[in-house]
C-alpha cells in the first residue's frame, strides 16, 4: 500500500462527513443545484469533490466500480484504506466513478427493478467544468427549472425514461459537485 494511500481522508470525521453528506443529499434534491465540499485530499486523478462523495458514501458493503484513470493503484488504496469499500465490475456495482467516456455504456450498470428500483447504481462523474449553464432540467426539487452543464444530454434522457428505474448521477469538478437523478427530465439548452 502506498504512503498516498494513508493520508487525505476526513481530518474531523463526524462534522465533514456530516457536512459531505448534507451537501450530497442537497445536491440531489435540487437538482442542478452547485454544492462545495471540503476536507478530502484524494490522490490524483481524482477531484477533491469525488474523494468527499467517496469518504461520504462508500463502506465496506458497498462495491465500486472505478473507470478510466480512476482506477489505479494509488485511488484503489485510497478507498481501501478510507472506506473499506469492495471492488466490483460495473454490473455489480452500487457507485462508479470516473470521467463520462470511461463510464460509457450506461447500460451495463444496475438499473434497479420494479421490486426494488432502489437497487440501482449512482455514477460519479469526473468533468472539466461545472456551471449552472446548458441543458434545462425540470422536475422534482426544482421550482421552475434549472440549468446545469452536463457531458450528454440525450443518454440522460434515455435515462429518466426508465423512471422509476435508471441511474443517478453525481457531477464533480474539483471541489464541486451537482446532482441529476434519474427523476430529472433535461433538455438541450
Amino acid at each position: 500500500m502506498q504512503e498516498t494511500a494513508l493520508s487525505g481522508g476526513f481530518a474531523e470525521a463526524p462534522q465533514q462527513s456530516a457536512s459531505a453528506f448534507r451537501a450530497a443529499m442537497n445536491a440531489m434534491a435540487r437538482p442542478g443545484a452547485i454544492e462545495q465540499v471540503q476536507g478530502a485530499m484524494p490522490p490524483a486523478p481524482m477531484s477533491v469533490a469525488a474523494g468527499v462523495l467517496a469518504l461520504t458514501l462508500l463502506d465496506g458493503e458497498t462495491p465500486v466500480y472505478l473507470a478510466g484513470a480512476l482506477d489505479c493503484p494509488d485511488v484503489r488504496d485510497w478507498i481501501t484504506f478510507h472506506t473499506g469499500a469492495p471492488f466490483a465490475g460495473r454490473e455489480f456495482c452500487t457507485f462508479a466513478f470516473g470521467a463520462w467516456s470511461d463510464l460509457m455504456p450506461l447500460a451495463g450498470y444496475p438499473i434497479g427493478t420494479s421490486e426494488y428500483p432502489d437497487r440501482s447504481a449512482t455514477l460519479i462523474v469526473e468533468v472539466p467544468d461545472l456551471t449552472t449553464q446548458g441543458a434545462t432540467l425540470r422536475g422534482p426539487g426544482i421550482k421552475d427549472v434549472a440549468h446545469l452543464s452536463v457531458p450528454e444530454v440525450p443518454a440522460l434522457q434515455a435515462n429518466a425514461r426508465q423512471f422509476p428505474l435508471g441511474l443517478d448521477f453525481f457531477f464533480t469538478c474539483d471541489d464541486l459537485l451537482a446532482a441529476v437523478p434519474r427523476s430529472t427530465k433535461l433538455e438541450t439548452a
